[in-house]
């Protein structure tokens, strides 16, 4: 059982990684998240040995977070508006969180098994109630995604633009 100073450390410390990594990305440095914490960093060090295990800790909520926006528009009652507040919620972490976007939408080896299969789902339905054009496929929305992402990085205010201009393409019809 983890002592209650102990337990309130690393509550601390993964709430001050979530932070510092939505604003700098993965690769802040962890004397950052110590400081933001208010703990030193050898405290961090004993929470979290290496660096993928703070990440970890931090992945495995923005994901369970992830597949809860997909369940959500999933059960919408438009498929088209479940498809695209979905994109939007999604393309809105990605403007505020750094670490979203590099963890979640990119390349990194998480496993999002559940929310891959539910954009399966949102792109059947919305096809099948001919809202979505029919040689959309996953990939074509995560690179979506991937766009609007880097469009937030260099102007976090215009993505909203680009996302609108990249729904036109996606429409069917």
């Amino acid at each position: 059982m983890i002592r209650r100073d102990a337990q309130r450390n690393r509550d601390a410390l993964v709430v001050a990684a979530r932070e510092v990594l939505a604003e700098r990305g993965v690769g802040a440095p962890l004397e950052a998240v110590a400081k933001r914490a208010g703990v030193a960093i050898g405290t961090l060090y004993r929470h979290f040995p290496e660096r993928g295990e703070l990440i970890d800790a931090i992945l495995e909520e923005q994901l369970a977070g992830w597949a809860e926006l997909a369940r959500q528009a999933v059960a919408a009652a438009d498929a088209w508006e479940g498809l695209v507040g979905f994109l939007e919620r999604t393309c809105e972490l990605q403007a505020r969180d750094r670490a979203f976007t590099e963890l979640v939408c990119q390349e990194h080896q998480s496993d999002r098994s559940e929310v891959n299969r539910l954009i399966g789902q949102l792109i059947e339905r919305a096809q099948r109630a001919g809202a979505l054009r029919l040689d959309v496929g996953p990939i074509d929305l995560a690179f979506f995604m991937m766009a609007c992402s880097r469009v937030a990085e260099q102007d976090p205010e215009r993505w909203r633009r680009h996302f609108t201009l990249m729904l036109d393409a996606l429409r069917a019809g």
